[in-house]
């Protein structure tokens, strides 16, 4: 487990998959489609260096073969949902939603300034968002990880944000209590082409 200031992290992430590649092929119809993620935060040792990474608790998008795929083959934690975002612009903020069905539509908004701005080395919001490896539990219970590579990203401030999840049915009774939970942080990362690779057993 990562911990950060006496504080165990558990993330809710939304955002696009876009124009995306399996093995380089792009598979028509699934090259774009929306996730939301809930996480958590880990540090491992990797030949005598501690590397940081998130474990995903589950993983929603809106398309089954993705699902089938990402199961199956890779071993991951995702489940098929309809599913639908927005984004929006005007002169002075954006908006960005993401929305999911299971018994009911629960979503997830923040309306944020539109100035790009660096990300603080050792803030809260960088412990978050700065993640360059993925760790899933593999076949036979072994624990499989892959690098995460993407250029230094920016974010944007957050003016105002809105959760309506009910975090039990989704994610199960273990996670009720996020339900009476307010976010420490809520922030808009501005986001970038990503190369997932070098899946191994560890």
């Amino acid at each position: 487990m990562d911990i950060r200031d006496g504080t165990c992290y558990v993330s809710l992430v939304g955002f696009m998959f876009l124009n995306t590649r399996l093995k380089g092929i792009k598979i028509p119809f699934h090259a774009d489609f929306e996730e939301v993620n809930l996480r958590f935060y880990v540090r491992f040792k990797d030949e005598g260096e501690w590397k940081h990474g998130a474990v995903f608790i589950k993983e929603i998008v809106p398309k089954p073969a993705v699902t089938f795929v990402a199961n199956s083959v890779y071993g991951e934690k995702y489940e098929t949902r309809p599913m639908k975002h927005e984004w929006m612009d005007d002169s002075f903020s954006q908006t960005v939603s993401y929305a999911w069905k299971k018994k009911k539509w629960n979503s997830i908004k923040v309306i944020a300034d539109k100035q790009l701005l660096d990300l603080t080395t050792g803030s809260e919001v960088s412990f978050i968002a700065v993640q360059h490896w993925g760790l899933s539990k593999g076949r036979n219970q072994t624990t499989a990880k892959y690098s995460v590579e993407h250029p230094k990203w920016q974010m944007y401030e957050t003016i105002e944000a809105f959760i309506e999840v009910d975090f039990e049915d989704n994610y199960g009774p273990e996670f009720k209590f996020l339900n009476d939970l307010a976010p420490s942080c809520v922030f808009l990362v501005e986001g970038s082409d990503i190369l997932i690779r070098n899946k191994q057993i560890m």
